[in-house]
């Protein structure tokens, strides 16, 4: 017996067909929810629309891409206009988009805005609440996935970047319900058994959906109150969650985390070397000093001449002598002319000199005589002369 198989080729091409020939998927408006947002370097936006009970992929060519007056993002309610076809390569049918209007904002994303603007105005995400990473953390602990590409991640980054680091993973799931609660759980047990220096919290990419357990308030207030500094690294570099926000530091990706939580040892060690090679040229240079310092202090007239000191303080101390013999010879000479005129002038003054020329002196009971009335008859007296001295007797007064 003979089939008429098809290829799968003919039968994509079959299904495309049918959909271009149907004027209704030709020229048709969507509205729905943003989902998985991929802005392509080719300018080409991949996206995906849905609703409560349904999806459906959308691109939209660059061409018509640079023409929005927005910036799609996840989350966005929008209207799609464009037409249904099969991509026959991969045998999906998608929206090929050829404009898009805003049509509100969905409710995940205004969830998100709410609690953002609320834990901002309670200083959730204030700068001064926000703790160093310890320079050389021992124990990297991870929150994450315990089968995913994260840990894979974070393990061939940290230990490439320093073999000794430890790390310690505590196994949390990264979306789906209830994956706030145990992410906010075994953050608060890291920090009760204190299990780590330096805590990463992180998952791949993703949807908002998926990244939403890190948009829980339970999980922003773990991370807030923890006193092991947290690295946050969810999503992808154009990703951001609460948990960014409140996180002492926000990691574009998981890989970027563990660069920023391990300094690399091998830097660390060219480090080392280099101040190492520093302080010896330093040490070298200062040793060179010294030498010439000695050299020049070797060439001193002290080591040199050494006698020359001694002949220079000599010399210096025959002067002052000198000053000092001059000193008392002009005191001597000033001393001897006050004495010759006190003496000239006590020799004017003496009675001697009164007793030269022919006078007397009169004494009785060594007191001079100065009146007749102080003498009596009988008294002894003592007449001073010029050359001697004679004892007498008064007669009569």
């Amino acid at each position: 017996m003979k089939y008429n198989a098809v290829t799968v080729t003919q039968l994509n091409q079959y299904i495309k067909d049918r959909f271009d020939e149907d004027e209704n998927l030709n020229a048709i408006l969507v509205k729905g929810e943003i989902s998985n947002f991929k802005n392509h370097y080719t300018g080409h936006l991949y996206f995906t629309l849905k609703d409560e009970k349904s999806l459906i992929k959308c691109i939209m060519f660059k061409s018509y891409a640079d023409k929005l007056a927005f910036k799609p993002k996840d989350g966005m309610q929008v209207m799609v206009f464009g037409s249904v076809s099969v991509f026959e390569r991969d045998g999906v049918y998608q929206i090929y988009a050829k404009s898009m209007l805003e049509d509100g904002i969905g409710d995940l994303y205004e969830k998100y805005e709410q609690l953002k603007q609320k834990l901002e105005k309670q200083g959730l995400f204030d700068i001064e609440h926000k703790k160093p990473i310890p320079l050389y953390p021992k124990v990297i602990g991870v929150l994450t996935s315990q089968t995913g590409a994260v840990i894979r991640d974070i393990i061939n980054v940290a230990t490439r970047r320093n073999p000794n680091v430890y790390i310690r993973l505590l196994p949390v799931p990264v979306q789906g319900t209830g994956a706030a609660e145990q992410i906010a759980q075994k953050i608060k047990l890291m920090n009760e058994k204190k299990l780590a220096d330096v805590l990463i919290v992180g998952r791949g990419g993703g949807s908002l959906e998926d990244l939403w357990p890190f948009n829980e308030e339970i999980v922003a207030q773990a991370i807030y109150e923890s006193e092991i500094p947290i690295i946050s690294a969810v999503g992808h570099e154009t990703d951001f969650t609460i948990a960014d926000f409140v996180a002492d530091l926000r990691a574009p990706t998981p890989s970027a985390a563990a660069e920023l939580a391990v300094p690399d040892i091998y830097d660390l060690i060219q480090k080392i070397n280099s101040y190492k090679n520093r302080c010896k040229i330093s040490l070298q240079k200062q040793i060179e000093l010294m030498k010439l310092r000695y050299e020049k202090c070797m060439k001193s007239k002290v080591f040199t001449d050494p006698m020359r000191k001694i002949r220079d303080i000599n010399i210096i101390l025959d002067s002052y002598v000198q000053k000092l013999e001059n000193i008392v010879k002009n005191i001597q000479k000033n001393k001897q002319t006050q004495y010759i005129e006190i003496v000239t002038k006590l020799d004017t003054l003496s009675p001697l000199k009164t007793l030269s020329r022919g006078y007397t002196l009169t004494e009785k009971d060594n007191q001079i005589v100065k009146s007749v009335n102080e003498l009596k008859q009988g008294d002894k007296i003592i007449i001073r002369f010029y050359d001697g001295e004679k004892n007498a007797i008064i007669d009569n007064k």
